[in-house]
């Protein structure tokens, strides 16, 4: 993406012809980075239980979250716990959806994972 930042007009990048601006480019890098974020799903078990235990996500968790999966899956990990914030979360990697959550009281046990990430 930054290689597009500087182009203007029509010019010829990798191949490709692109007739843009500059500020368009930006929008589609914002455009991109939401649909990247919007990826990222919440199973209904995963809802209930955040609900439950008074856990909550804004759009900048889901930013953080989005980028830790995106870390896990270049690594092959499938099934991962997240250690976020305060909560624990189990996410299918491949899918990019949280599976279930847990604060961390009730973070004892975890089983049927292949990795876990520490997300600062």
């Amino acid at each position: 993406m930054d290689e597009l930042a500087g182009l203007s007009s029509t010019q010829s990048v990798n191949n490709y012809h692109v007739t843009t601006s500059n500020k368009k480019v930006k929008n589609f890098h914002q455009l991109l980075n939401d649909k990247q974020t919007e990826q990222l799903k919440i199973s209904k078990h995963a809802e209930q239980r955040l609900e439950s235990r008074n856990l909550h996500l804004d759009s900048g968790d889901y930013r953080e979250l989005s980028a830790a999966m995106d870390d896990l899956a270049d690594k092959g990990s499938r099934e991962s716990l997240l250690i976020y914030k305060d909560m624990g979360l189990i996410a299918n990697i491949h899918n990019r959806t949280i599976i279930t959550a847990m604060d961390m009281n009730d973070l004892t046990t975890v089983t049927n994972i292949d990795s876990t990430k520490f997300i600062k």
